[in-house]
Formats: structure tokens, sequence, C-alpha cells
């Protein structure tokens, strides 16, 4: 019975030291697992940096998110570009800015500002080539002239103001001249915008001939009785490399100056965006690499529509530099 009772003993004592063993091995097994799970501290934890934006194509941007001009309030005043995080965001679209000068036509327009003080109905005919018409935009609404039709009810609420587009593909001066009576002088406007040069410097076309053009052209819409506004080639990758490029633009801007009208200098504004303010050419250029998009071709409207509210409410006596169109105005 003795016996018996020791090897009861020494079987419990045996089981108890196996349990006591294997719980000591599972807990130090549970605390290596624990351990192993707990990441180990970094001193300097990297940061996450997003990666950068692509630019979007200014043609996704509706007609409400184009951006509002920022004039500069001096030529040498340049607005500096917004960060590139910023700039390219389909969010925050680029700003439409443009130096000052460029914003300001020298004469004024005396057809207009009779039409907008007397309140009678404004008619702009916008002739040109494809620039005009619209080549690279989304939509006719999203043309310039179209959308200087916008801008200018904006300026001048309750004005019954129209813009005809009259642009055609693939046009020269010569062409445009030819459509002159029918195309614009029987819509009886107080405003023409001239969009020229373009496909003659595209087209390898010697300067001479086109000066004539150019000048017999202008003599045509001033004798209608219109203001005349010339707007000039658009600054893009193809137009640029061409030889006759930068001689065209002056043949068009000594051609205002001769002939006593104004000019927008599209040229110049397309130039400073791409070489001050920085924008690349996928911004504002169709990927043609000739024709505007969604984005120029509403901040090109905005601008002009600053250009064309200013010199059409000048005040009097800035008109009196010019008497003779003054008197044609009914101007006093």
């Amino acid at each position: 019975m003795i016996a018996n009772k020791q090897i009861i003993f020494a079987c419990l004592a045996r089981a108890a030291a196996v349990t006591a063993l294997f719980a000591v091995q599972t807990i130090a097994a549970l605390h290596t697992t624990a351990h192993a799970q707990v990441p180990t501290p970094i001193a300097n934890p990297a940061r996450f940096v997003a990666p950068a934006v692509t630019p979007v194509a200014a043609s996704v941007v509706p007609p409400s998110a184009t951006p509002a001009v920022v004039s500069h309030p001096a030529p040498q005043d340049v607005l500096k570009p917004a960060p590139a995080s910023v700039a390219t965001s389909p969010l925050a679209p680029m700003a439409c800015t443009a130096p000052a000068e460029f914003l300001h036509f020298d004469r004024p327009l005396l057809h207009t500002m009779r039409a907008l003080g007397g309140g009678e109905p404004l008619t702009i005919v916008a002739i040109g080539s494809s620039s005009t018409a619209g080549a690279g935009a989304s939509s006719a609404a999203m043309t310039y002239p179209s959308r200087l039709a916008v801008e200018l009810r904006q300026r001048f609420p309750g004005h019954d103001i129209t813009v005809i587009n009259r642009g055609v593909n693939g046009e020269e001066t010569s062409d445009m001249m030819a459509r002159f009576a029918k195309d614009v002088i029987a819509a009886h406007p107080q405003l023409v915008l001239w969009q020229v040069g373009t496909n003659s410097v595209l087209r390898d076309h010697p300067l001479n001939p086109h000066e004539a053009e150019l000048h017999e052209g202008i003599k045509e819409l001033k004798a209608a009785d219109a203001d005349v506004v010339l707007i000039d080639p658009q600054y893009s990758p193809e137009v640029i490399v061409k030889s006759e490029t930068d001689g065209m633009v002056d043949q068009i801007a000594i051609a205002a100056k001769v002939e006593n009208v104004d000019l927008f200098r599209r040229f110049a504004v397309m130039r400073n965006w791409h070489e001050v303010d920085h924008i690349g050419f996928d911004v504002f250029v169709s990927p043609d690499h000739l024709h505007m998009n969604d984005w120029s071709y509403g901040c090109l409207a905005k601008l002009l529509s600053v250009a064309i509210g200013e010199a059409a409410t000048r005040p009097i006596a800035s008109a009196a530099a010019h008497p003779v169109d003054s008197a044609k105005a009914g101007i006093q």
C-alpha cells in the first residue's frame, strides 16, 4: 500500500514538472512572437511625397472655370507664375495674364463707343482663318469669338452685343478680302477683328506681296465705317520655326500704325505666357503644335474684352486726337 502511494506521488510530481516546463516554453514562445510583431522604432521616418501632378490639357477646363484676367500694373511688373503643383492642377487652372501694355489700344474705338453709349445694338465681326474659326477648340462655344461675346455681355450688362464668327480654315489675306463684302460689310458691324498673317507664314510666302494686300484690306474695312483691330499670328511651335514669322509680326504692327487702326498683339501675349510666365506649350497649344485650345481661346477672349472695353469707354478727351474719326462717329 505504501509502495503504491509512492508510485502515485512520483507520477503526480513528474506530471507537474512537465506541465510547468510546457507553460514556460509557451510563455517564451508567445513573448518572442509578440516582440517580433512590434516594428523597430525609426529615429527619422521618411516623409510621404505625393507624385508630381501631370499637367492637364486646357480643353478639359469648363467655360466657368476659365480664370479671370490679371492685368499687370506696368509692363515691367509681370506677374510671377504660380507653383507647378498649383498651376497645373485641374482644380486651379493657369491664370490668364498679360502685361498692361498688351491690353491697351492706341486708338479709341469710336464706332463701338457710339453704339454702347447710345444703347444701340453692337455688332462685331471676327474674320480670319482657322484660329478664328476655332481649330483646336472642343466646340463652337469655346472659340474666341464665342467666348468674346460672353465676356463683353458680362462687361456691358443690358447691352445687345453680337459677335459673328467669319473664320475659315486655311485662308490667307486675299481669300479673306474676297469675302469682305458678303461676310463682313453686309453685317454692318461697328467693330471688325481681323486675324491675319499666319497661313502666309506657314506656306513660306514672301512678305512683300502680303504687305500691299494688308494695307488695301484695312482701307476697305475702314471705308465701311467700322473700327478695325488687327490680330497677328499665334505664338506656337509650328509658327515660330518659320523664317518669316518675325517679319510678318512687324509688318502687321507697321500697317496698323500707318493705317491708324488698332492691333491686338496676340503673338507677344502668347510669347509672354511661355517665356515670362513659363507656361508650357502643352497648356495653351493644341497637340498639333499649331492651333490654340480652349484655355488659350478663353484667355484671348478675356484679354480682348478688357482692351475693347477700355478703348470703347475712354473719356471723350482721349478721342480729340482723332477729329476726323470723331466726326464720323458722331461724337462732339
